[in-house]
């Protein structure tokens, strides 16, 4: 019998339609089919609407199609089907809808939702759109109360387009994120992106309201922009600031041009070493010029540093290129405007310029520092999930029931006046809005375009790539335009604590380094110290310039040094002054300029015995090196020149050492494995709290360390000087 307007009450819950009958099947389960503005309302408050209705009262199952709409507190879910549990409170749709929760619209091709727990499980063509964001994935979960989603596959999360940084990007393919506090929480293959900007962990943490992102574990940072990049265990990016944090073994690579003659060219030459006549001993001149002499740059094998490989792709195989690393307790990065750059006025000049510089120099610092590989996965994990959720429901849903109800407990009433649901809508507009919303719905997940299964890793290779080219370097000419905008930036970094460098032809130390991409000036303070090949060099301050991605110039400022060791230790060769400024050529010094109380002091070596002849000791106002590949052509000492020629015998302990000589052969990074697993050692002597601030007393106190360092190599000293005696003792006898 049909019923017109018929109002059903089964367990609390309350039924109605425009029509509607009850049938039983064969083993008398009792079944109702209700058409037109269906109504299904609960005890709980949750309102079902649909245009038509079949319920098994037996199972409490639902079935219902066309224009499904479902309110549950703050949630509504709208479908064309869906299916229904009132007991266990659990509904279902597979074939597109949608549910709108506290300014969130989730649609999805299919979902399942869980009215106990307000769960929503979404499968296949996942959109999220809220105040903030849009989120598209496979495999998503979301709780209505806490506004958190979950994601089991490859998710992208993007701000709308009116929210600031809308080039910006979250990637994971597990998760979670909060569209309340806009807080992420990833932890598989997860990227973060903003315009040229990449941060890549194994754990990521954002927040979106302060702008901040931070990875743990494997952290890379890439800037495809200033071509910089950075890696470390733990890293804290600011939007705001475009600033990254590098702690944890930090180190960051630049990759430069090698145009050198040799595959490991000379980055800083040897101490100049001019030839002296045999029978002369004392000489003073205002300048001296000397033969064309080799320098020498050859290292035994056992000293060799490895090659260092950078990842580039083919484009940039033809170039020669080389990678510097750099590495410290902190490292820090950021983009500044390029107006409040300070660079550095040193006046170099590759004449050699004024012989003394009274005025302080400017450091330039600022005043404070989803595919279907992964969707297997995904969907084996939400069955798992949804079937725990499930049975827990029933089970606690079956544990607070009531006795059992008799078999003929489906009243059937045809009242009068049919009853009034409170709140219904309006069926005919209704109706129609559904339709439109879930038409909208349909085609916004055929153009959604969800991620693909491991795009952190292509991404951030690519970006790589792209930083590593050295050809698409600007260079230094290109990068500084006569007329910069007031919006112009550029980046500077920061190193602080233990800072290690290394190249493969160059490695140093100081306690803080300082860069500015502006005039890629390296700053390096704090006990700096660099090596070259057999060349030690140190100073107050090191100042070193790139361009054109290669060595432009260099200037050890006060208390400036440099060591070449002669027969494997045994003596050095000196130089030094109260600074030394340095031009380079294809990575190779041109000219050497050393100015205040100038000091040369040389061991002359024969080639064949590789025995010791005599010293060479020259003092002045200046002292001029001229190089051309790699071959001394020039030598000059001017304003008071004092110049000493002292055979072996007369060499002693006093002599043969400058003041201020340190030799820290140790302090040397030998690899890129030795750069990040060991930090320099500061000598006993001196209070690691006062690093920074080296006297002369701790500098003579280093001298005598670095002396005295080398026990094992007393008998090869012994036998040295003891051959180079009888030398002189024949020298002797022949002039007589």
């Amino acid at each position: 019998m049909v019923f017109y307007t018929p109002v059903y009450e089964h367990k609390g819950n309350t039924l109605s339609a425009d029509s509607g009958y009850i049938y039983e099947d064969e083993i008398k389960r009792q079944f109702f089919e209700a058409f037109g503005n269906v109504v299904i309302t609960q005890p709980s408050g949750t309102v079902i609407y649909s245009d038509y209705l079949h319920y098994d009262a037996a199972a409490q199952h639902a079935l219902l199609t066309g224009n499904v709409k479902m309110v549950d507190k703050g949630s509504t879910l709208t479908t064309n089907h869906l299916t229904y549990n009132m007991r266990s409170k659990v509904g279902t749709y597979t074939g597109g809808g949608r549910i709108i929760s506290q300014g969130d619209t989730i649609t999805s091709k299919n979902a399942y939702y869980f009215e106990l727990t307000s769960d929503a499980y979404f499968r296949h063509k996942v959109v999220v759109r809220s105040q903030n964001v849009k989120v598209y994935t496979d495999t998503m979960r979301y709780n209505s109360q806490s506004k958190m989603t979950y994601f089991f596959g490859p998710t992208n999360i993007k701000p709308v387009s009116s929210q600031k940084g809308n080039n910006e990007n979250l990637y994971t393919e597990r998760g979670t994120y909060n569209t309340g506090t806009g807080i992420a929480n990833f932890n598989k293959n997860n990227l973060y992106t903003e315009g040229s900007k990449f941060l890549k962990g194994d754990s990521l943490h954002y927040e979106r309201a302060k702008g901040v992102g931070e990875a743990f574990r494997n952290v890379v940072f890439v800037d495809t922009t200033d071509k910089f990049y950075a890696f470390g265990g733990q890293g804290l990016y600011t939007q705001s600031e475009e600033s990254i944090r590098m702690t944890d073994k930090p180190y960051i690579i630049t990759v430069v041009k090698d145009d050198s003659s040799t595959s490991e060219s000379d980055s800083t030459a040897a101490v100049a070493e001019p030839k002296v006549p045999e029978k002369e001993k004392t000489k003073k001149a205002s300048e001296k010029k000397v033969k064309e002499v080799n320098v020498d740059t050859k290292e035994d094998k056992d000293n060799e540093l490895p090659k260092v490989r950078t990842v580039r792709d083919s484009s940039a195989r033809e170039a020669k290129v080389d990678s510097v690393y750099m590495t410290a307790d902190t490292l820090f990065s950021r983009m500044i405007l390029v107006k409040d750059y300070k660079p550095l006025a040193l006046n170099l000049s590759r004449d050699g310029g004024k012989m003394e510089v009274d005025e302080d120099i400017d450091y330039g610092d600022e005043n404070n520092e989803l595919s279907d590989s992964t969707l297997a996965i995904a969907k084996d994990t939400l069955q798992t999930d949804i079937k725990n959720t499930v049975k827990s429901i029933v089970e606690k849903e079956i544990a607070s029931s009531k006795p059992p109800i008799k078999k003929d407990t489906v009243k059937t009433t045809v009242p009068a006046k049919s009853k009034a649901v409170p709140g219904a809508p309006n069926r005919i507009g209704d109706r129609q809005h559904i339709g439109n919303t879930l038409k909208a719905d349909s085609v916004l997940r055929q153009k959604a375009v969800v991620p693909i299964a491991n795009q952190a890793d292509t991404l951030i290779n690519n970006a790589l790539r792209i930083a590593q080219r050295p050809d698409s370097v600007i260079s230094k000419t290109d990068s500084i335009p006569k007329a910069q905008s007031d919006t112009a930036k550029t980046r500077i970094v920061r190193a602080y604590y233990n800072v290690r460098l290394f190249k493969s032809d160059l490695q140093a130390v100081a306690d803080s380094v300082y860069y500015g991409m502006q005039d890629s000036m390296f700053r390096f303070m704090g006990r700096p110290m660099i090596w070259s090949q057999g060349s030690q060099i140190s100073a107050d301050t090191i100042f070193m310039q790139i361009v054109n991605q290669q060595m432009d110039n260099a200037l050890l400022k006060d208390n400036a040094f440099m060591v070449n060791a002669v027969l494997d230790s045994v003596k050095f060769n000196q130089l030094k002054g109260r600074k030394i400024t340095a031009f380079f050529k294809n990575n190779s010094i041109d000219q050497l300029f050393v100015d205040g109380n100038a000091e040369n002091l040389v061991f002359s070596v024969n080639d064949e015995t590789k025995i010791i002849s005599d010293m060479f000791h020259d003092r002045g106002g200046r002292i001029k090196v001229k190089m051309e590949n790699k071959k001394l052509i020039d030598y000059k000492t001017i304003h008071k020149v004092d110049q000493k020629v002292y055979p072996f015998k007369l060499v002693t302990q006093e002599n043969e050492i400058l003041p201020g000589f340190i030799w820290r052969p140790q302090d040397r990074p030998t690899s890129k494995e030795d750069l990040l697993n060991r930090k320099r050692e500061l000598p006993k002597a001196v209070d690691a709290k006062a690093g920074e601030n080296t006297d002369e007393k701790q500098k003579a106190t280093e001298s005598k360390e670095s002396i005295e360092e080398a026990p094992k190599k007393e008998e090869l000293k012994k036998e040295v000087n003891k051959n180079q005696e009888e030398e002189s003792k024949t020298e002797l006898r022949e002039e007589k």
